[in-house]
This record gives C-alpha cells, structure tokens and sequence, in this order.
C-alpha cells in the first residue's frame, strides 16, 4: 500500500487476487487516468477514503482496464470506480458521481449485503 492509500494494480492477476479478496470483504476498485482533470477530482474524492483503494491508472494497465470492462461487463469511463462483493460488482459510479460519501455509502449497503449472505 502506497502512503497516499492507494494499492496500484498493473497486471490482471493482481485484478484476480483482488476479485478474490472479495468473498472475504467489500473492495474497491478506482479506474484512473492521470490526464484527466475530472479524474483528479475523483482521486482526490478516493484518498479521502479509510478503506484500501486497489487503482488502476489506465495509461500504465490498459490490459487490466480492458479486463475490467470485460469481466463486469461495464463501458470504458475514467474516472471509475467499482465496489466489488463475492466476485460480482455491487455498484458503480463515473466522473463527477464518483465522490467520498457516494463511495461510503456503497460499501455500506454491500457490507450490509454480507450480513444477510451468510445468515442464509
């Protein structure tokens, strides 16, 4: 983990591993482009977060932004950003959507989905 909080992710089994940690908790995954101003904006909305941010800088992984896209069947948008629970995408957001207390109250409802998934 980088001090500013974020975990860069630069090839698609770092993306696996984080799909992974998904059946454990909620994760969060940040689309990025460092030519963007909107996506500056979204950056520093995502730093304000407490919890871990996995992010992927498009312009240094475009084969795990193209994953992305593939595997949660979503358009290509940056900024980004994706709340992932048990493998499956619980919510998304893109350019001036993506702020600090969306995001919070994402991972809110997804973690309160995984209250009800293991009582069933």
């Amino acid at each position: 983990m980088s001090e500013n909080g974020f975990k860069e992710l630069r090839e698609i089994h770092e993306l696996d591993e984080l799909v992974g940690l998904s059946t454990d908790r909620v994760v969060i995954l940040f689309k990025h482009s460092d030519s963007c101003g909107v996506s500056a904006r979204a950056y520093r909305e995502m730093a304000r977060l407490e919890q871990p941010v996995s992010i992927v800088t498009v312009q240094n992984a475009r084969p795990v932004s193209n994953e992305i896209e593939r595997r949660f069947v979503l358009p290509h948008e940056t900024p980004q950003v994706l709340v992932v629970r048990y493998g499956k995408l619980a919510w998304s957001a893109s350019h001036f959507q993506v702020t600090a207390d969306r995001v919070n109250r994402a991972i809110q409802e997804a973690a309160g989905e995984q209250r009800g998934h293991s009582e069933s």
